[in-house]
């Protein structure tokens, strides 16, 4: 083969990326048509968020009170749904573990995880709110469900991709399950499992802002409520509480990561 023949050959056309990518571009200029997606509503919304950001200048900090109390209730929302979905994703993430359970075991914890991460956090905190009524408990709950998706899913890949070899040594010395559960299979996934533990937290700290928006409690109910009487300077203010919050939270979790290494 020349090498002319070669370079050919190695930089041959891929049509058929070619052709999805083109029916990818009509498909979302069609799209586009039809949900009214045009450049003067485009222009014309970029005017109305410039009058609407001058409303919101500058932030009322005055009733910081109440700006307190919401960002306490999202922080107390924010660590109990992740420390009981933490806590329930454990056990989940065994039994769907297909190198460890039958698949008669796994199939259904998988299924279970597959439900719970099906719907988002915000429809499944309408839901109970629906089912238990307004408050943090609502909140609580449809995080720790959207924890155990997330998190159990993690833990269950992480779990299938250990060694073989260190839980086959410690089944050889005649050990239980929970003996080579503790020294077999934990030792090999522990310092991932703190790295998801603390990314389902800070996931959660700006999750437990959103479930208030539905009657589930936090800063977001303070934020909905703001926004409905047209308090935009408060608006502002909260949101930047939110933001510094995230920020920060995110540092300590940048720390904790690297401490761990």
């Amino acid at each position: 083969m020349s090498g002319a023949e070669a370079a050919r050959r190695a930089f041959a056309p891929n049509w058929q990326g070619r052709a999805a990518l083109a029916a990818l571009a009509i498909y979302s200029v069609y799209a586009a048509s039809q949900l009214d997606i045009g450049l003067e509503r485009i222009w014309h919304g970029f005017s109305e968020a410039g009058a609407f950001l001058g409303r919101m200048v500058p932030p009322n900090f005055t009733r910081w009170q109440l700006l307190l109390d919401g960002m306490l209730e999202s922080l107390q929302i924010a660590f109990i749904s992740s420390a009981v979905g933490i806590v329930l994703s454990l056990p989940i993430a065994l039994l769907a573990a297909r190198n460890l359970m039958p698949w008669w075991v796994s199939a259904p914890a998988r299924a279970f995880i597959g439900f719970c991460r099906s719907l988002h956090y915000v429809i499944v905190a309408i839901l109970f709110v629906k089912a238990i009524g307004f408050g943090v408990l609502a909140g609580i709950c449809a995080l720790v469900v959207a924890s155990i998706g997330f998190i159990s899913k993690l833990f269950a890949e992480a779990i299938e991709e250990i060694s073989p070899k260190q839980v086959e040594a410690v089944r050889a010395t005649g050990a239980g399950f929970a003996a080579v559960l503790l020294y077999g299979v934990l030792p090999q996934v522990a310092s991932r499992f703190v790295g998801f533990c603390i990314y389902q937290i800070d996931s959660n700290l700006r999750n437990s802002t959103m479930v208030g928006i539905v009657g589930a409690g936090g800063i977001g109910g303070t934020l909905f409520a703001a926004f409905k009487r047209f308090d935009y300077d408060f608006v502002a203010a909260i949101l930047l509480v939110i933001i510094a919050l995230i920020f920060a939270a995110e540092l300590v979790a940048t720390r904790v990561r690297a401490a761990l290494r």
